[in-house]
């Protein structure tokens, strides 16, 4: 995640768990708490990463990993800084880590049941790098960020 969490927990509809995994289904998780700062973002890494115009993250307070393929494996995006986990099986991009950030991001696509409205973006990072054909996701948190 590419910018400072909002202070309350913008939009959250509730705090209770949410699951989801990869695609070929070795990786599982559970979150706990609500979602915080549901956003885009269209940095280069992301769109490198996600093999899309852009990515869509929501953090959590906790996540457990489950199923047979346990924790994802990371990429370290920026030394000692960020890092994404994936399925090394299916590829599939599940999570981010980013220092100075308390909750662990998840790639909405990766949750079970994307229709909360806790999870609608309310900002868009790097908006300068996004691609001129979708419309920009409204404004509806100020940010330092991108």
């Amino acid at each position: 995640m590419n910018a400072t969490p909002a202070a309350d927990a913008h939009g959250a509809e509730t705090a209770g768990d949410r699951t989801g995994g990869c695609l070929c289904g070795r990786i599982r998780f559970t979150t706990r708490g609500p979602a915080v700062f549901a956003h885009t973002c269209a940095c280069p890494h992301c769109q490198k990463l996600g093999g899309t115009p852009l990515m869509w993250w929501v953090g959590f307070e906790t996540v457990t990993w489950t199923g047979e393929g346990g924790e994802p494996t990371w990429y370290e995006t920026f030394e000692g800084e960020a890092k994404r986990g994936f399925c090394s099986t299916c590829g599939s991009r599940l999570a981010a880590i980013d220092s100075g950030i308390p909750e662990i991001g998840i790639n909405v696509t990766a949750l079970d049941d994307t229709s909360s409205a806790d999870l609608v973006p309310i900002h868009a990072s790097f908006r300068d790098n996004a691609v001129h054909w979708l419309p920009p996701v409204p404004e509806t948190e100020h940010s330092a960020a991108g």
